[in-house]
């Protein structure tokens, strides 16, 4: 067991500052928590599903498990929370690139440099998983059915709505358990990018995502598109009156 000793002592810090980062300046929409605190390698992620897309006032809890080489090994991410989705396995595992290792696979589809490698970090997967529940993959799914029903969904252009109803009712599902952890869940796009900000440290604390979103033109109104969050200091156009 020795010889794992520098393993876990480095994926411990990694760890330890990973959360500490995510405490300070959080993703939107996600609250992250240790399952037991004195383990380091077992997050628990709620999602709070995105306003202006199917996962609105969702509550969606996952876990994350990551291993003993961390970052140099990818964590594994799964949905508890029951989830009808092209890439997310019956188990809840969630099948998405940047969690594979970069192993040569023509079979997949993905190239290497989609997948897992060490500069990959909690934050990026966060961002990975919640672009896919809105955008999801159909090339390879781990659900064959809900991929074929969601194409039918997005080719009718939303004529065919059975895709959108089965997320509606699971959305609605969640909001019992919501209540029993004695969560509020954002509904408006105000209420979505305030709800897991800790309180400001300091003037920086926004920098990243101010440099990162920069040249993005907030005022076009997609409805897909929820990184208006961003704009702290202006709220009009963004909610519903």
């Amino acid at each position: 067991m020795a010889h794992h000793g520098h393993h876990v002592a480095s994926s411990q810090k990694a760890l330890m500052l990973e959360m500490k980062s995510l405490q300070e300046e959080p993703v939107e929409g996600f609250k992250i928590t240790l399952v037991d605190e004195s383990d380091m390698y077992n997050w628990e992620v709620a999602i709070f599903g995105p306003p202006n897309t199917h996962y609105e006032g969702g509550y969606f809890k996952t876990r994350m498990k990551f291993p003993i080489d961390y970052p140099y090994s990818p964590p594994t991410f799964r949905f508890l929370t029951k989830m009808w989705h092209p890439n997310i396995y019956e188990n809840g595992d969630v099948c998405i690139s940047i969690l594979h290792p970069p192993v040569d696979d023509p079979q997949s589809g993905e190239l290497p440099s989609e997948r897992w490698n060490p500069t990959q970090n909690v934050r990026t997967i966060l961002l990975s998983v919640i672009s896919l529940l809105n955008e999801p993959n159909t090339f390879s799914p781990a659900n064959v059915d809900a991929s074929v029903m969601y194409r039918k969904w997005r080719d009718s252009k939303g004529k065919d709505r059975e895709y959108a109803e089965i997320i509606k009712k699971q959305v609605h599902a969640t909001k019992a358990e919501a209540e029993r952890d004695g969560v509020k869940v954002p509904t408006t796009l105000a209420e979505y990018c305030l709800v897991t900000r800790a309180p400001p440290t300091d003037d920086g604390s926004n920098l990243f995502y101010d440099d990162y979103y920069d040249d993005e033109d907030l005022e076009d109104e997609d409805d897909n598109d929820h990184d208006c969050c961003y704009d702290d200091d202006d709220d009009s156009g963004t909610e519903d009156s």
